[in-house]
């Protein structure tokens, strides 16, 4: 016996599952590059700890970019893992997972001097992502200061 379900050929319903899903996604899709949930629970929720973490963060990332950018063109493979080990903790702290992924990966192939053709790229996304993350995080705090 199948069940099937009394609703599926309800042009009504699928308009609703649509306004559903589309809510959804603006509530769980509000930010595309940082996770405020993890955020919260790195520091507690606490509005000061958020901003000054990420005031650290927009300094260090501008750095640590600029240091990349001069240590692949000084061939400084080594300096450049290094970099990208220490600013993976950083984008993690923010909730960006996938960037942490991905600078993994980077240090592994800078520690190994392997496809170095691919380490512009991989800074040319961290600095992109991490400047849309930064547009993002401004926001989260305007957004809770303004709830304050």
């Amino acid at each position: 016996m199948i069940i099937r379900n009394p609703l599926q050929n309800s042009p009504g319903i699928n308009f609703l599952k649509i306004i559903i899903y589309l809510f959804w996604i603006a509530v769980l899709m509000e930010y595309r590059f940082i996770n405020p949930e993890y955020l919260d629970s790195v520091s507690g929720g606490d509005p000061v700890i958020i901003k000054e973490l990420v005031d650290i963060f927009r300094e260090q990332v501008s750095e640590i970019v600029d240091s990349m950018i001069t240590a692949r063109e000084n061939k400084d493979y080594t300096q450049l893992a290094l970099l990208a080990h220490k600013v993976k903790s950083s984008v993690a702290i923010m909730g960006m997972a996938d960037l942490a992924t991905m600078l993994k990966t980077f240090d592994l192939k800078a520690r190994e001097a392997t496809d170095t053709g691919s380490y512009e790229s991989y800074i040319e996304r961290l600095r992109s992502d991490t400047a849309s993350a930064i547009v993002e995080l401004d926001d989260l705090i305007s957004k809770r200061a303004g709830n304050s």
